[in-house]
């Protein structure tokens, strides 16, 4: 049996200007294609990590009413300040842990412990004679909210509530040494606690006017320029029409 087979299809040729249409197409398409590999995009070097972690059981009655101890105790503005804390003592003893497994004479344990013991010691949450990695295992998280500026403020008696030494912070009326802080959760160091104070710019120091009192002294002295340009017989002649014009007023409603 013979296969018969369908003769091939002739394409048409394209015309002239379906052809440079066409051709215009490609060339795009390659000048785009060139340009998308050339210009990459840049990396992204920010390293995104966790500050806190929420709780498994997040209606335990004890851990509530503690949290909610500590946002009242210390001003806090939510209760992930507290998991904030939380995170970073977890993260602290689990070095400590991980630093005691190996022998005391290892030099991973002398170099590394001795580097942790020495910064809690300058973070003001160990003393000197505690200067050991057991006593990092005790560390617990009011030993860390009491190193906070806003904590320190309202100890310092410059607040009168630790939410209005977190409200002062964030107006910048507090600086520590030279440098102004806005952050309630700054970890104030044992060098720099003696330097907590009001900043010398401050409104509250009587050095210079608040928002408020700028916007007092601004109207007050609008409506003192509006009477300097009214004289005093012009004043009275206008209270006068204006008392005649709501006599008129009245007898037109009473009509």
């Amino acid at each position: 049996f013979l296969m018969l087979r369908r003769p091939p299809r002739s394409t048409p040729k394209p015309s002239s200007a379906a052809s440079d249409v066409y051709k215009r197409q490609v060339s795009t398409q390659s000048t785009w294609g060139l340009l998308i590999q050339e210009r990459k995009m840049p990396k992204n070097y920010v390293n995104s990590h966790k500050t806190w972690n929420a709780p498994k059981r997040p209606y335990e009655r004890e851990r509530l009413s503690q949290e909610l101890k500590y946002v009242g105790l210390y001003g806090l503005k939510n209760k992930k300040e507290v998991w904030r804390v939380q995170y970073m003592l977890a993260k602290i003893r689990k070095a400590a842990r991980e630093l005691l497994i190996l022998p005391e004479n290892d030099p991973r344990r002398l170099f590394e412990g001795e580097a942790l013991v020495n910064r809690m010691m300058r973070l003001g949450v160990l003393k000197e004679e505690e200067k050991r990695l057991d006593y990092v295992l005790g560390l617990t998280v009011p030993q860390f909210l009491e190193r906070r500026l806003a904590t320190k403020v309202f100890k310092a008696r410059t607040a009168k509530s630790p939410h209005e030494a977190r409200v002062m912070i964030y107006q910048r009326h507090i600086r520590v040494g030279k440098q102004h802080v806005n952050i309630p959760s700054f970890m104030v160091r044992v060098e720099n606690e003696n330097q907590v104070e009001l900043s010398s710019e401050s409104s509250l120091t009587g050095a210079k006017n608040g928002r408020t009192k700028k916007m007092k002294l601004k109207g007050k002295t609008k409506a003192e320029q509006k009477k300097e340009e009214v004289p005093e017989g012009d004043q009275e002649q206008i209270r006068i029409n204006a008392n005649q014009l709501n006599h008129l007023i009245l007898s037109l409603i009473h009509i």
